[in-house]
């Protein structure tokens, strides 16, 4: 299968490089032409504009910032759609819009599947990250071999859309669990407890979590270096406003979610890590919530394994 790979960013850089890893016959494409030099000395091949990607290519990944950008790819690439190809949006985007471009692809014949990936940046590095598809199920069974060179865990859930939601559900747990993460730490730290026995007291009770073990871990370093943003947060959680408003559900923790991003980037900035969002406690109280013998940056340590799919009824 010819595969292309249309943005070369924090999570597409790695998953991209998944692929080569694993010897994919891959065309690059980024706005950044020393990330496609740096790809294409790594051994993939230059795939000049995505109108050109969709017609040499049997499939089309875009992971991309925005669901405008997404738009925008998806205009020059449809001109060349047809049967034979598949469009695999990996970006973070709104199920509505992905399904919208989806019935796009498949009116001209072609294949959509939406697939993002979870498990932080650190895991997408190795392959080892968890990836969710939306697509029907002979789809999905032509992409898995693709999906499984990517991620370790992969989970087929539902029609097109179905991944985005989920998706956007589980970034909202996460954001949700970085502010209370936050805030319990500075209480520790506040109350009189040293932090280094206060993460391991978390740690191994019932208040662990993925969050917890990650993110914790880089805010006591002090360098709060995440590998993703407030501004990329601020999107997520946004994206899962508009989900639960379309449901008609009254949300009360998520509208404080982006009330206190908002603050975090109108202080530091769109470009600042989403740990760093402590610091808003952290000047609030006058306390420092570092300490030492912490990380400064997650690296995912367990040796990459095959990819598998997740099933409920397995």
């Amino acid at each position: 299968m010819r595969v292309g790979f249309i943005g070369l960013g924090n999570v597409g850089g790695k998953l991209s490089g998944s692929l080569l890893r694993n010897g994919v016959d891959l065309q690059i494409h980024d706005l950044d032409a020393d990330r496609v030099q740096a790809f294409v000395a790594r051994g993939a091949t230059a795939g000049g504009s995505p109108a050109q990607m969709m017609a040499h290519c049997d499939a089309v990944i875009t992971c991309l910032p925005s669901p405008a950008a997404s738009d925008a790819v998806m205009q020059e690439m449809l001109p060349h759609v047809g049967p034979g190809k598949i469009w695999m949006e990996m970006s973070t985007t709104d199920e509505a819009e992905v399904r919208r471009l989806g019935a796009l692809v498949e009116e001209r014949g072609g294949q959509a599947v939406d697939c993002p990936v979870s498990g932080g940046c650190h895991r997408a590095d190795t392959g080892n990250i968890s990836i969710f598809a939306g697509c029907p199920r002979d789809t999905f069974e032509q992409i898995l071999p693709l999906l499984t060179k990517m991620g370790r865990r992969i989970l087929h859930t539902g029609e097109l859309g179905s991944a985005s939601i989920l998706k956007v559900i589980t970034n909202y747990l996460a954001t949700a669990n970085l502010v209370t993460c936050a805030e319990a730490l500075t209480v520790a730290k506040a109350a009189g407890m040293d932090l280094g026995t206060a993460y391991e007291a978390i740690a191994i009770s019932s208040g662990t979590s993925f969050v917890h073990e990650t993110e914790s871990q880089v805010i006591l370093n002090g360098s709060r270096d995440i590998n993703f943003t407030m501004g990329l947060v601020a999107k997520d959680i946004g994206l899962f406003q508009q989900v639960a408003d379309r449901a008609n559900v009254p949300l009360e923790v998520n509208p404080k979610l982006i009330e206190i991003f908002a603050d975090g980037i109108a202080r530091y900035g769109a470009g600042a890590n989403s740990p760093a969002i402590i610091q808003r406690i952290e000047e609030a109280t006058g306390l420092d919530i570092t300490a030492p013998g912490f990380p400064a940056e997650m690296v995912d340590d367990e040796p990459e394994e095959p990819g598998y799919e997740v099933r409920r009824d397995a």
